[in-house]
């Protein structure tokens, strides 16, 4: 018998409260009864998102809210400074580039974090620059951003701040006001414990002015529309029901065990991670950035990576993610956020060991346990 662990960068595991809510009887949207679950869940994400800003809920991917960030901020021919350090910074440029507006690229070496001052540079550089996308965790790298120091630079500036908090929201610390954080943006299918398809999207009154401007064509995105409805306490569309009904229960989760806890619990799994890699002699991909959501680990050299992946998955059921675009075969990613916890993260370490020892890798059988085991014994 093969039972299945989910180890990847999302979808996470689901706890049974979330599952038992996507299983209530659906309800109509348009009712006073749903009205209550929507001003519920906006009001939690407030917290989970540390904002007194505008939150709205999106039925789409992450992907979705990013490029709702992109379209209601600029107009075409807007110049934007986009971070590429990885998948999903590339990912910022790609909607750019699919709205007509210009971007000021800034490369960073994957596996390493974005120097605030060469944002500095180029806001200085162009004073028509009207916005700033950035990632707070690069899931392709396992590297975390300095918002907060990103912030202190853009806050002097007429451009806003707009971050990708798709995979680090409810796993990492991200405090949105007191940062400067203009527009943040996440998922469902991270560090909230839910299965995939809601977007999120803040809105500070800095952007707002953005908003209200912008020529670039929107329609089921106008976050215009959301805005006139979520006054009225209604969605603009169709929402995805019970995956909000399931939010709410998701939210009440987080505020329970409250966001110190919860940052903490995941730094702490970080943490076992990493030693139990050093244990077992592997090189951290992003060895001075490290995330607290996903650990990137270089695959030992002579090692078939996309094999390693695919072994763990298909004959011991525990999931973890490969590397992407140039990274492909080349590293592993073990993630330690939302429903995850210590003992799962033993099981993803002994299961990783097992397949290292059957490819021939040389280290001492559970030295990477014991590592893990003597970072929660603390």
């Amino acid at each position: 018998m093969k039972k299945n662990y989910l180890l990847t960068p999302g979808p996470t595991p689901l706890p049974a409260q979330v599952l038992e809510a996507l299983a209530l009887p659906i309800i109509h949207h348009r009712t006073p009864q749903f009205q209550a679950v929507l001003k519920e869940a906006t009001e939690g994400l407030k917290y989970v998102f540390q904002t007194k800003n505008d939150c709205f809920i999106l039925a789409s991917s992450g992907t979705g809210a990013m490029e709702a960030a992109v379209a209601n901020l600029l107009s075409p021919g807007d110049v934007a400074v986009t971070i590429q350090g990885g998948k999903f910074g590339e990912r910022w440029t790609e909607l750019c580039k699919a709205y007509g507006v210009v971007p000021e690229v800034i490369d960073v070496e994957w596996g390493k974090a974005v120097d605030p001052q060469e944002i500095d540079k180029k806001l200085k550089a162009n004073p028509k620059i009207k916005a700033v996308f950035t990632t707070l965790c690069e899931t392709s790298t396992g590297v975390t951003n300095d918002i907060e120091a990103i912030g202190k630079v853009v806050k002097n500036y007429t451009a806003v701040l707009a971050v990708d908090a798709i995979s680090g929201l409810g796993a990492i610390d991200l405090k949105t006001d007191d940062w400067s954080a203009d527009v943040v943006v996440s998922g469902s299918q991270k560090g909230l414990m839910l299965p995939p398809g809601l977007g999120f999207i803040s809105i500070s009154a800095k952007a707002w002015k953005l908003i209200e401007n912008a020529k670039s064509p929107r329609y089921y995105f106008d976050l215009r529309k959301a805005k006139k409805a979520i006054d009225k306490t209604d969605t603009p569309f169709t929402p995805a029901i019970s995956l909000i009904t399931a939010l709410n229960q998701s939210l009440k989760m987080l505020k329970e065990d409250g966001l110190e806890n919860v940052f903490l619990r995941h730094r702490k799994m970080a943490q076992a991670a990493r030693e139990a890699m050093r244990a077992l002699g592997l090189e951290l991909f992003a060895p001075q950035a490290g995330s607290d959501v996903v650990t990137a680990v270089k695959v030992p050299d002579n090692l078939d990576g996309e094999k390693l992946v695919k072994t763990m998955r298909d004959a011991y059921g525990v999931t973890i993610a490969g590397g992407q675009a140039e990274l492909k075969g080349k590293v592993f990613r073990i993630a330690h956020m939302g429903y995850i916890a210590e003992f799962d993260i033993i099981i993803g370490i002994s299961c990783l060991e097992k397949v290292l020892h059957q490819m021939g890798y040389k280290f001492d059988l559970g030295a990477g346990v014991r590592a893990a085991e003597e970072v929660f014994l603390k």
